[in-house]
């Protein structure tokens, strides 16, 4: 049985575009500033719904195990999902998945909002509609990054990530510091209001999104058991994808201190909820300024080894934020923590794609996203299981050195990751090596 999407319908080379700046080009195809634009709303909402819940279920109950069950009902449904996302979105339209999945977060802002209304809130209920938004994330995630190749073309794709991410930023800045805002003025229902306007205005502007480079993407397995076999196969027969994704995994999932932000903001830092937020922007900061100078001089040498480097500067400044009192240093060590971390995101994002054709993109996407979930929402688990455990500086402290081990370990397992030059080694046709490669 085969599967088809949609023929290729790339369109015909436009002479005066070559005539432009790359970086005009990529400004000037057609659906990129309103994809854009609409991922921007989008995580803007996410941002804002983030540290408003987080905040709320800590100042209800005043237990840092309750930010641990945050973590887990988002991460629990798209544990089961991701797989099977990933199968849906290399069979059918991906502009409509995403387009559903939008839908579905907007559906849990509105619930969030109605038991914002209410005089005492259900932990219960409130829950539950995390569920319901890891269900809509287990979709969103690997759909937008499957959906990025089809709207620019090839030899803009790196340029492309970077602007996006960046772009993206700007959200993870401003969300967490108008949330704390907000929160503080209107309560829930303010904040939630506006996550439902963002969600909503996404929808429309994806509307405008058209499809130009899909490829001919025919899925050839004759069950959904060997469509997943094959992705998992996939990515463990290329190392570089494998000891990609990987060691964002643990990295972030052992060392991570986002979690931990609430419990700093009132417990250690003393700065309250408006504190909170501007802690969260310190690592968006560090995130966008490198991000703007990707964007405009984007590197293609020393990928690998460059991608070691920033995960390993990511675990000292998370140890620098483990230690400090002080609210000026905790904020710097964020900020340094969000630099390092841009520049892995940068590689890592285009490692996967070069290294992933077009008919495997969901199934390998929904991996990356399947492990960036499990070190944000289950890493968030265990910051808040360790805090509850060993008090929140000693759960950071081990964060961090644990992130530096994970560098360590997979320096040495992944050397044909680490030897990566440019993002072009990494193509499907030189990223097949032999057996005896893996794991070297």
């Amino acid at each position: 049985m085969t599967a088809m999407i949609a023929g290729p319908v790339t369109p015909p080379e436009d002479v005066s575009l070559r005539l432009l700046p790359s970086r005009l080009n990529l400004f000037r195809q057609p659906g990129f500033m309103p994809f854009v634009i609409a991922r921007l709303l989008a995580v803007f909402a996410m941002q804002i719904q983030a540290i408003v819940v987080a905040w709320q279920v800590y100042e209800i109950t005043g237990d840092p195990l309750s930010l641990a069950w945050v973590g887990l009902a988002q991460f629990l449904p798209m544990l089961f999902l991701l797989m099977p996302a990933g199968d849906l979105i290399d069979r059918y339209s991906r502009k409509m998945i995403l387009s559903l999945s939008w839908l579905g977060a907007a559906a849990c802002s509105g619930i969030l909002l109605w038991l914002s209304t209410l005089d005492e809130p259900h932990l219960a209920w409130l829950y539950g509609a995390l569920v319901l938004y890891g269900c809509s994330r287990a979709f969103i995630g690997p759909a937008l990054q499957s959906l990025l190749p089809q709207i620019v073309p090839r030899d803009q794709l790196a340029q492309a990530i970077a602007t996006n991410s960046t772009i993206m930023r700007a959200a993870t800045i401003l969300g967490p510091v108008l949330g704390g805002v907000l929160y503080a003025i209107g309560g829930g229902e303010l904040t939630y209001t506006v996550c439902l306007v963002c969600f909503t205005g996404s929808l429309a502007l994806l509307s405008r999104v058209p499809v130009l480079y899909a490829e001919a993407m025919q899925v050839t397995e004759t069950s959904g058991w060997k469509r997943f076999t094959a992705g998992l196969h996939f990515i463990r027969t290329r190392p570089i994808i494998l000891g990609t994704i990987s060691l964002d995994l643990f990295a972030v999932l052992l060392g991570g201190v986002v979690a931990l932000l609430p419990i700093y903001a009132s417990d250690v830092l003393q700065v309250g909820s408006e504190g909170l937020g501007l802690l969260r922007s310190a690592m968006a900061i560090g995130e966008i300024v490198v991000g703007l100078y990707l964007s405009a001089r984007p590197f293609n040498r020393n990928v690998g080894r460059t991608m070691f480097i920033a995960v390993a500067l990511f675990g000292v400044a998370n140890l620098v934020f483990a230690l400090s009192t002080l609210f000026w240093l905790s904020f710097a060590a964020l900020l340094i923590a969000g630099a390092a971390d841009m520049v892995s995101v940068y590689i890592r994002s285009a490692l996967i794609q070069f290294s992933t054709p077009d008919a495997m993109r969901g199934r390998v996407n929904a991996v990356n996203m399947l492990f960036i979930s499990s070190s944000n929402e289950l890493g968030n688990f265990r910051g808040g299981l360790s805090a509850a455990w060993f008090g929140a500086v000693p759960a950071a402290l081990i964060g961090a050195f644990s992130t530096l081990a994970v560098v360590g370990g997979w320096a040495a397992a992944f050397r044909t990751l680490r030897q990566v030059d440019r993002f072009e080694d990494a193509s499907p046709a030189e990223a097949t090596p032999p057996a005896s490669a893996m794991r070297k």
